[in-house]
């Protein structure tokens, strides 16, 4: 099995730029333009080529109503890609919530689990996190066996989800994953309306405060498209959605997290290094 090394995964200085890569029939934004295998790998070289240092390969849709593919399936689309783009020199994560899933694509050269249910779907998960020494995103989702656009009411959405991700956290290193190889995601747009996702990225500090690894995944979601076009979320451009996103990185890059996984790596990827360039000004001043 390839070892996950820090090098690997810190090759540039400031916030990563994941690339998402849908291998799905259904998924929300681009579901069925990369299912088949040869564009999915094409489309993962396309977003290492725009700036991504991470392809986030999935193949199971998350989308509000989606269908639960079955194992076998899941593992037909995923590995064969993990394995082609690892061999093209590509850090892969690997967005599954099936231990399985993870394992086998660990060994044909991912690096990283991203599991939006943070190991709550799977029990074996956080196991094989400790097992292979892999890096884990854990995601907040409340409700995640309900659709994933349920919305839940929070008294203050903010504390409650770092709680809730507390938990999740110390479920993770009880099994012997290291807490250096947890990563946090507050789960924008899963179990939360428009307004908690605004609430938890005015907080990105909160979530840095946990002292592990934060990835911010808002990457054309729902609550941007309302903005854009609160009339018809719909008739919002792709284009400024990615405006959006590119502005959400900007923040998120302020606030110190890891990594912002999103569609369009280059407009993130041009947020986040005027970011890094105001940060390294501001500390070449106080020197």
């Amino acid at each position: 099995m390839q070892q996950t090394t820090e090098a690997q995964t810190t090759e540039r200085q400031g916030t990563k730029i994941m690339g998402v890569l849908n291998v799905t029939p259904d998924s929300f934004s681009d579901g069925g333009r990369y299912f088949d295998h040869d564009r999915a790998v094409a489309h993962g070289r396309e977003l290492m080529a725009a700036g991504a240092d991470i392809i986030d390969v999935g193949g199971e849709s998350t989308r509000p109503g989606s269908a639960r593919v079955d194992e076998a399936e899941e593992l037909r689309r995923v590995v064969p890609v993990v394995r082609d783009l690892a061999a093209a020199g590509a850090v892969i994560s690997v967005d599954t919530m099936r231990a399985r899933v993870a394992r086998e694509s660990l060994a044909a050269g991912a690096h990283i689990i991203n599991d939006v249910s943070a190991g709550q779907s799977d029990p074996t998960m956080l196991s094989v996190a400790a097992e292979t020494g892999a890096p884990i995103v854990l995601m907040h989702w409340r409700g995640y066996l309900d659709q994933a656009s349920a919305t839940f009411s929070y008294d203050d959405v903010v504390a409650e989800v770092v709680t809730e991700l507390r938990t999740r956290i110390d479920e993770a290193i009880a099994v012997g994953v290291k807490p250096e190889n947890i990563i946090v995601d507050p789960g924008l747009g899963f179990s939360k309306n428009a307004e908690h996702n605004w609430q938890l990225l005015s907080a990105l500090d909160e979530f840095a405060a946990l002292d592990h690894r934060l990835l911010v995944a808002a990457s054309r979601k729902r609550f941007i498209a309302s903005l854009i076009s609160p009339d018809d979320p719909k008739q919002a451009e792709q284009a400024a959605k990615d405006q959006a996103t590119a502005t959400i990185s900007a923040i998120s890059a302020q606030a110190g997290a890891w990594a912002v996984r999103v569609h369009d790596p280059a407009t993130s990827a041009i947020a986040c290094k005027v970011v890094a360039a105001v940060s390294a000004a501001a500390g070449e001043r106080r020197s």
